[in-house]
């Protein structure tokens, strides 16, 4: 068995995108266009290695699998038999 609002939440959301948002949004836009007038970051590459790592696909491997948050790699501690 569904629950309640498992059926109404997406019902409801239905009737606004498909019947209320056409009449509702020219006048909700310039509204919301004040509060939100900022434009995306967009990332800026500082060099060609990053272009060409990044529109290659390319990454470079840690040489242990483990990292910090600042990206520097940690001795693992690993037993030799």
């Amino acid at each position: 068995m569904v629950c309640i609002p498992c059926i109404v939440i997406p019902v409801l959301l239905w009737v606004y995108k498909r019947f209320l948002e056409p009449f509702l949004y020219p006048v909700i836009s310039p509204i919301i266009n004040t509060f939100w007038t900022k434009k995306a970051v967009q990332e800026t590459a500082t060099g060609d290695q990053k272009v060409s790592d990044k529109s290659n696909g390319n990454c470079k491997a840690e040489s242990n699998g483990e990292a910090t948050a600042n990206g520097s790699t940690v001795a693992a501690d690993k037993k030799t038999d």
